[in-house]
């Protein structure tokens, strides 16, 4: 019976023809699988499955999921991750990694990372969790701040454009907290087995490559979670350094982002979600 394998362009792209083909034709797919994205069992026989690849610096995981939870992809992680994986693939006998970490306060930041649109700049992106009501709903939102100034590349200036830098790939000025910004072409926000991975921006190439990434997937909550899942989508709000801060409730996150709304330094889009 064939396998109802999904690869796509930037898998096969990291794998080669040959071993795509290979999968393809079933000599090194499974039959049965851990999904990676909602942790239940799967069936290639049965159900259409996407192909996962986690690529280090060095290494790479194939893993599979169903279709329905998320597309097939290459998602970048370390080196650690990775070795996590290959211990959880010896001891389960599954083609899922594991990548757990602890589980951060519902409106904690949820991770950093180096500014990739900007190479060079010192600033470290924060980012936090919450869900933001726009009217009577509830929003699965990202806030990004980074830690000081954005400039462009090559810039001495010390200027921040971080905002700028944001319109200029589509992110909009935000006036009414309650109102749902448009979806931004291209960009999309991943998780996958209920943590956060990363934000995602179309590469020059065709495809997505990462605009941030955390230094380990990160815990969401389930609400957080059900509500990007349920609309499929996650809206992200970016502020400048210094405007919202951390913010331990959800309420105080709103309060805060509604200040620097009132100052017009705020920009948002809505990202379709990738993942479950």
């Amino acid at each position: 019976m064939p396998r109802m394998l999904e690869l796509s362009d930037e898998v096969r792209s990291e794998i080669g023809d040959d071993e795509a083909d290979r999968l393809l034709g079933g000599d090194r797919a499974p039959d049965s699988y851990e999904c990676t994205s909602c942790r239940t069992p799967g069936d290639t026989h049965v159900e259409p499955t996407s192909t996962v690849l986690f690529v280090g610096n060095e290494t790479a995981v194939l893993a599979f999921a169903h279709a329905r939870c998320i597309p097939s992809q290459v998602v970048p992680v370390s080196e650690e991750q990775l070795a996590g994986a290959v211990r959880s693939i010896s001891q389960a006998q599954t083609s899922a990694p594991d990548l757990t970490v602890a589980a951060p306060s519902p409106a904690a930041p949820a991770g950093s990372a180096p500014q990739p649109t900007a190479p060079g700049q010192a600033a470290i992106l924060g980012i936090t969790c919450g869900l933001v009501l726009h009217g009577k709903v509830g929003h699965a939102s990202l806030v990004v701040e980074p830690t000081g100034p954005v400039g462009r590349p090559g810039s001495t200036s010390g200027e921040d454009e971080f905002l700028d830098l944001l319109q200029d790939a589509g992110f909009q000025p935000v006036t009414d907290l309650d109102e749902t910004p448009e979806q931004l072409p291209g960009w999309s926000v991943l998780v996958a087995m209920g943590k956060l991975h990363a934000i995602l921006q179309p590469a020059a190439a065709g495809g997505s490559t990462g605009w941030w990434q955390a230094h380990q997937p990160l815990q969401v909550t389930e609400a957080w979670r059900m509500a990007a899942s349920q609309l499929s989508e996650v809206t992200m709000y970016a502020v400048p350094a210094g405007m919202v801060g951390r913010q331990p409730r959800e309420d105080l996150l709103r309060q805060a982002l509604e200040r620097a709304v009132a100052l017009g330094q705020v920009v948002a889009a809505s990202l379709p979600l990738a993942g479950t």
